[in-house]
C-alpha cells in the first residue's frame, strides 16, 4: 500500500488512465473489425463510411495507445483494401 499522499494520488490517476486506454484500444479494434467486415461485403459506400469511422478512432489513438507509425500503417492498409473493391 502507498505510504505517501502523492503515491495514493498516482495510484488513482494510473487506474483512470488504464481504464481510458483499455476502452480506447477496444474501440479501435471494434471499428477496425467493422471496417474489414464492410470491405468483405463488397459495398463500397458502406465500406468507405466504416473505414472513415475506423480511421478517426485509430488516429485519435495514435501517440497515446499505439505509435503514430503503426496507426498510419493500419489506416493505409484499410484504404488499400477499399481501393481494391472497384
Amino acid at each position: 500500500m502507498a505510504n505517501h499522499k502523492s503515491s495514493e494520488k498516482r495510484i488513482l490517476v494510473t487506474a483512470k488512465k488504464n481504464a481510458v486506454n483499455t476502452a480506447r484500444r477496444s474501440a479501435v479494434k471494434t471499428e477496425t473489425k467493422k471496417a474489414l467486415k464492410a470491405i468483405e461485403s463488397g459495398d463500397k459506400v458502406a465500406a468507405t463510411a466504416a473505414v472513415r469511422s475506423a480511421e478517426s478512432k485509430i488516429m485519435k489513438a495514435a501517440g497515446k495507445i499505439m505509435p503514430k507509425k503503426r496507426a498510419a500503417r493500419k489506416v493505409s492498409r484499410l484504404t488499400k483494401k477499399i481501393a481494391k473493391i472497384a
